[in-house]
Formats: structure tokens, C-alpha cells, sequence
């Protein structure tokens, strides 16, 4: 009743603000009800020219959150909405007294914005972003960004940044163009794109911008501009978007995705011969809203040609690589099936479900014949049920992959909520059940935390896992407290688990001084401890570091970083697949230094470098990449990595190059390639993708891979593959 009163209370001040002509609540803004004959003649050009914008409320209020928090905004913004009964539609002026400095390199889809640490931040242009909390839970949302040359991105936000899905993608459009003024926006973001709540008639939407100034390094937001734990990804401070009246509803509300696809592939084989095998395939996808807000995903032959290969890594220790997921089907809504403990850097302790695990094995691709996937919002609970089997490849017998996943909110932004999963195939099971939970005590404190049970068919692989963590954050401190335990028999047939028979305890305290003073916008400091043991106490690992890094009004910054510690190897491994490291005891020690240029340069420069003490020996390391963008059209990136490991039973040297180059033709049509050298595998290996949106939501993909090098003859073809899909989207 609180609610609905609440609603209605809102509802009748934004109609009061709209009839009167006076401007909104400084938190919310009123959309316009736009009329047929108005919506026909909308263009989405980015010009603002028609009438009816000018009769639309309009926010301009806009605060820094970089470089002076809460200073006003050193260039005006002004941001209007109208919806009519298929679209919403969203108009951005953004003012520039200088508008021939306007940043605007990039053309290209999803390089407008990207994941940093948790944080979705611009990258090097000037850049606009949108938010929608459409079912107004405070937590996840909607976003959608472009910059002057109306480039597109989109992503999701699930539990306020806990989970950033940036690969997302969705049917919209958007225009942009530049003028005497500075430049402007008009997005159109279908209905049926964002989902919402049956019984939200009249309920206001969480709603917020961000604009991105880059040549002043400066970030401006309607809402949420605090940097004591605000921003953009914290969903529960956005402003209110209200007039969200008659809205439409699709009955079946489904999309059809069929693709057919066709080329050929040569391996190489025992024989030493490369045979030319073709391939023809066939497949369809199915997306229905069953309930408001209750997705079904159905997938059939499903198959990930269009997807670029992995990065290139060399492994310098003695757990297993981690390789980030970029399938399309199991990027949407990810952060649902998030159960897990990060880490921070490097490849994560655990994580009950690691999407990779299915359709791809030590071997390559396993076929997927089918699979299902229910995700969404029902009353307070956030759920996700997955299924999907692969076939028969190999050693591999076919297999069964089951998720079910619930979260219940509590209060404005905490949760309960529990997770199973479950992997089946002809030689046995394995069963995770976990309950995990997010309170934030204060605005700046959060706990959270998860405790799971793993059960296996035969002998073995039954355990628990559990985490807590404790983490307070404001602009100018932060503190964190983390701890860890795996059982020694723990499994997760579906998950990514660094090493069993741990408990692991870190702490870490952050300083963030403002000196205003040399130039330096602000000095990012830490200090942290951890200490690793296994269940029954034996010492495992410890370490204690520290990080500084000044970063300049400018952009650029320069970072050193230094650890001692300690490490107790039980058993020995074989180090790059030639170098054997014996069981003992070890001392660490390493030293690493940052140089970073700005962003907004059209060439942008990246370099590290360091030494560390290294199984008994020394592990020297350098990194460069250079990346330039000298029209939007082109983008190139050169990165190189170098090695040099001497340990008591040998050494070695290893060197990765990699060359990225993109030409956008249109906002339409891109290419990108990548071409890779790693010289300890002695392999090079060549993506080339181009990709024409045909239509909203509707792609043609022609695919090259070649990989060379066989038994150290760098030039001898490995494989090679030539696809093209074509997938037709179509909205019943």
C-alpha cells in the first residue's frame, strides 16, 4: 500500500511539473506521450529538430564526478524522453563551447564504453550513456551509450556492477551528429527490448545519464555522482523516470533466429595431410517472455563461428589458464548464475558455474545439440534455470549441464539466494548446492559471502566451499577483509576451481589522496596481506605488497608495485612444458612498474615491466602495447609480451605479438582482425571477421581462422577454417 501511495504521489507531482510547464524534481523526469502523427515524424538523425522535443521536461543538472565531485558540469547537457506505444525515445544535446575538440575515433560497435574492475567507464571519445532499472529494483538495469559518430554499445548491470555484461546485445537505434553547438543524440529503444513489469502501469523506472568530456578527463552524471561509492553501475541512486503509462504487451512477445551456414575447414591429420572438410549447418534460436520479465532462450544446433578466438597466454604457473567467455548464448544475463569468490586479479579461486565448461573441451569445440534457458525477474526473486546437452566427441560422452537459480531481494539492494548445478554424462554425476547473500550495512559497507556442498557419484569429490567478504569504500579510503575455503575433496564439474585444500585470508587498505597540486588529479595507493594454508593448516603461500599510482590531470599515470612472500610447493610440475620445478620451499620477491598514456590521444601507449624471484630462480617480464585510432573508421593495436625464466633446472625465453586491425565501413558493417605469434607453442595463428547488421538484430558473418606451426616448422598449415553465417531475426 506504502508503494502504490508512493506511485501515485509521484505520478500526480510529475503531472503537476508537465501541465505547468515548470521543470521536474532535481531526482526524475517525465516522459512525453508522443502522438502516432508525432512518432511518424521522428527521424532518428540526432538533429532535434522536430516540435515536439521542445515540449518535452528536460534535465540539465548535471554534476562531475571527475575531476571536481559535485562541481556543476564545465559544458552543458540537456537529456528529454518521450515514449509512444512501441518505442522510448531519449534526446541528448550535449553543449561544447570548443566543438572542434570533440573527441569522436571511434565508429565501431561495443568500443564506446568497457569492464573496468566491476566499473563500466568510456573509453578514449566523448560519449554519452543511458540507463533503465525498469522494474525499479535497485539493482539491475539496462544500459545504452554512443558517441558523435552515433556509434552503438549496449550492456547489463545485474546486483549494481556485481556483475557487468558488456557483450550483450540487443534491437535499438541511434543517431548522432555534430554541430555549431557541440553534438546530439536520439536514441529509439524498442519496448519489447526492455522488460518490464506486468502491473507497472504508472510505476516510475529508474533512469540516468552520464556524459564523458574526454579532453577534460571529466565525467558528469545526472544522479549518483558522489564518488563515495556511487556511479553509474549503482542502480539503487539513479533518478526516476515517470509518465510510464499504457505501456504495450506482446501476448507471445517471441523473437526467431534461424541461421544457416556454410564453408569448409582442413586440419591437419596422423598422416601429416590437411584434407578439406566442408561444412553445412543449420540452426535456430527462440526467445519468448513467457511472464513480464521471464525470458525463455531456446537454442537448437547451436553454433559460435562468428566468436573471435582467445588471446594468446603464456602459463608461468602451475594452475590452469582462465579464458574469459564470449558465446553469445551464454553472455545474456550471466551475472545471474554468479556464485564464487573473484580474487582480484588473475584467474579467479573458485566459481561454482564457468559457462566454458560446456561445448568446449581439451580438444576443442564439443558439439551442442540443444538447450534451454529461463532468466528474469518474478515479484522480488531474480531466477535462472539452464539446460543444455552436448553431443558425443571423442572421449567425451554426450552430457547433460543443468543450472537452477533463484535470488530474493531484500530490502533496497541485498539479497538472499541459492544455486544448484548439476553435470551428468554415462560415466557418472556431479552436484553443487550453494546458498549465497549481498547486504550492504551502510552505503559504503557491503558483506557478502556463499557456502556450498559439492556431491559426486563414486568414490570422492564430496566437500564444501565457503567465502566471506567484508569490504568498505569511499572516494578517499577503503578497507577489505576476505576469506576463503575450499575442501580438499571439493568439486565442480561445472565450475573453475585454481586449487582444493585451501584456506585463504587477505586484507587490504586503500588510500586515495586529492593532493590538487603538480598536476595530479589523484594518488591510488594499497597495501595488502594474504596468507594461504591448506585445511589441516600446513602453510601454503603468504605475501604482502603495496601499490602507488599517480595519475595526472592530463590522463597519463605511473604505478609501481612490490610483494615479498613465500611459497611451499607439495608437488613438483613441469613449468611450460619442458622445465620441471621441484617440491620446497620458496621465496618470493617482486618488483613491477606501470606507465600509462591518456585515453583521449590518438595513440594510445601501455607498459609494464618487472622482475620477481621465481621457484629458486628469476622471471624478468615486459609488456607494451600501442594502440591508434587515426579516423573512426580504423583502429590498430600492436601488443607485445616478453618472458625470460632461468630456474635451477633450466631457462627459457617466450614472446607474444599480437596485431588487432578494425576498418568500419558504417556503424553496419565492421572488420576486424587479429593475427598472433607465440613463440613458445612456435605457432602464429589469423582471425578475420566481418560482420554486416543486415537489419536490427540480423547478421552476415564471414569467419577466417588459420592456425601455422607443427612440430617447430612455423609455416606448416595446423588449421584453417572459411564461414559464413547468415542469421535472420524475426519478432512475432
Amino acid at each position: 500500500m506504502r508503494n502504490a501511495l508512493f506511485a501515485v504521489a509521484l505520478s500526480a507531482i510529475s503531472t503537476t511539473n508537465f501541465v505547468s510547464g515548470q521543470q521536474p524534481e532535481h531526482d526524475e523526469i517525465r516522459a512525453l506521450r508522443l502522438t502516432a502523427a508525432q512518432a511518424e515524424t521522428l527521424r532518428i538523425d540526432g538533429s532535434l529538430t522536430e516540435d515536439f522535443w521542445q515540449q518535452a521536461n528536460v534535465i540539465s543538472e548535471f554534476r562531475q564526478q571527475e575531476p571536481d565531485e559535485g562541481a556543476p558540469a564545465t559544458e552543458n547537457t540537456e537529456v528529454r524522453v518521450a515514449v509512444d506505444g512501441a518505442n522510448i525515445y531519449v534526446a541528448v544535446m550535449a553543449f561544447d563551447r570548443e566543438p572542434n575538440r570533440i573527441v569522436s575515433r571511434v565508429l565501431g560497435r561495443d568500443r564506446i564504453m568497457e569492464n573496468h574492475h566491476g566499473e563500466v567507464q568510456f573509453a578514449g571519445d566523448d560519449a554519452v550513456a543511458i540507463l533503465f532499472d525498469t522494474f525499479h529494483d535497485s539493482r539491475n538495469a539496462f544500459v545504452f551509450a554512443t558517441n558523435p559518430n552515433g556509434a552503438e554499445f549496449e550492456a547489463l548491470i545485474t546486483d549494481e556492477g556485481g556483475e557487468l555484461n558488456v557483450d550483450w546485445r540487443a534491437v535499438w537505434e541511434v543517431g548522432a551528429i555534430r554541430n555549431g553547438d557541440g553534438w546530439s543524440a536520439e536514441f529509439s529503444i524498442p519496448l519489447r527490448t526492455l522488460r518490464y513489469p506486468e502491473d507497472s502501469e504508472g510505476e516510475p523506472w529508474g533512469f540516468n545519464v552520464v556524459r564523458a568530456i574526454r579532453r577534460n578527463n571529466e565525467t558528469v552524471l545526472w544522479q549518483s555522482w558522489s564518488r563515495d561509492n556511487e556511479g553509474f553501475v549503482r542502480v539503487s541512486t539513479a533518478g526516476h523516470l515517470t509518465g510510464m503509462v499504457n505501456l504495450p504487451r506482446y501476448g507471445i512477445n517471441a523473437e526467431v533466429k534461424p541461421f544457416v551456414l556454410g564453408g569448409f575447414r582442413q586440419e591437419l591429420d596422423d598422416n601429416g595431410d590437411t584434407p578439406v572438410e566442408r561444412q553445412t549447418e543449420v540452426g535456430l534460436d527462440i526467445k519468448s517472455e513467457l511472464l513480464p520479465g521471464l525470458v525463455l532462450d531456446l537454442t537448437l544446433n547451436t553454433d559460435f563461428a562468428q566468436v573471435e578466438v582467445d588471446d594468446e597466454q603464456v602459463n608461468l604457473t602451475r594452475f590452469s589458464l582462465f579464458f574469459p567467455e564470449k558465446r553469445d548464448f551464454f553472455l545474456e544475463n550471466a551475472g545471474i548464475f554468479q556464485v564464487g569468490f573473484d580474487g582480484g586479479f588473475g584467474p579467479p579461486p573458485y566459481q561454482q558455474f564457468f559457462s566454458r565448461r560446456i561445448g568446449i573441451g581439451p580438444e576443442g569445440a564439443i558439439p551442442i545439440l540443444g538447450g534451454a534457458r529461463l532468466t528474469g525477474r518474478v515479484g522480488g526473486q531474480t531466477v535462472g534455470v539452464l539446460n543444455v546437452i552436448t553431443a558425443e566427441s571423442g572421449d567425451t560422452p554426450r552430457t547433460s549441464y543443468s543450472v537452477a537459480r533463484m535470488k530474493r531481494d531484500i530490502g533496497e539492494n541485498n539479497f538472499l539466494g541459492w544455486m544448484v548445478t548439476d553435470r551428468r554424462d554415462g560415466d557418472g554425476s556431479n552436484t553443487v548446492a550453494a546458498v549465497d547473500g549481498s547486504f550492504w550495512l551502510q552505503p559504503t559497507l557491503n558483506v557478502k559471502g556463499f557456502y556450498n556442498r559439492s556431491f559426486t557419484s563414486g568414490d570422492g569429490g564430496e566437500d564444501h566451499a565457503y567465502s566471506v567478504v567484508v569490504d568498505y569504500s569511499t572516494d578517499l579510503v577503503g578497507a577489505s577483509f576476505n576469506h576463503l575455503t575450499i575442501g580438499p575433496d571439493a568439486r565442480a564439474d561445472m565450475g573453475f576451481i585454481t586449487r582444493t585444500d585451501i584456506r585463504q585470508t587477505g586484507a587490504e587498505f586503500r588510500l586515495a589522496p586529492r593532493p590538487g597540486r603538480w598536476g595530479i588529479r589523484v594518488i591510488d595507493s594499497d597495501v595488502e596481506v594474504e596468507y594461504i594454508t591448506t585445511t589441516d593448516g600446513r602453510m601454503q603461500d603468504w605475501e604482502a605488497g603495496f601499490f602507488f599510482r599517480p595519475e595526472f590531470e592530463s590522463g597519463e599515470s605511473i604505478g609501481i608495485m612490490g610483494n615479498l612472500g613465500e611459497t611451499q610447493l607439495d608437488s613438483s610440475f613441469v613449468l611450460a612444458d619442458s622445465i620441471p620445478i621441484a617440491v620446497g620451499r620458496y621465496d618470493e620477491a617482486e618488483v613491477r612498474v606501470f606507465l600509462n598514456s591518456s585515453r583521449h590521444r590518438v595513440v594510445v601507449g601501455e607498459l609494464r615491466g618487472g622482475w620477481s624471484q621465481f621457484y629458486g630462480g628469476s622471471h624478468w617480464s615486459a609488456e607494451a602495447s600501442l594502440s591508434a585510432s587515426p579516423s573512426p573508421q580504423v583502429s590498430m593495436e600492436l601488443g607485445y609480451q616478453w618472458n625470460r625464466v632461468e630456474v635451477p633446472n633450466g631457462e627459457f625465453n617466450s614472446n607474444i605479438t599480437s596485431l588487432r586491425f578494425g576498418y568500419a565501413f558504417s556503424t553496419k558493417l565492421t572488420t576486424n582482425a587479429l593475427v598472433q605469434y607465440n613463440s613458445l607453442d612456435k605457432d602464429i595463428s589469423a582471425n578475420l571477421r566481418l560482420n554486416f547488421i543486415h537489419r536490427p538484430g540480423s547478421d552476415l558473418f564471414l569467419v577466417l581462422t588459420e592456425r601455422r606451426g607443427v612440430e617447430e616448422r612455423l609455416w606448416d598449415l595446423s588449421n584453417r577454417g572459411l564461414v559464413a553465417k547468415l542469421t535472420y531475426l524475426a519478432r512475432l
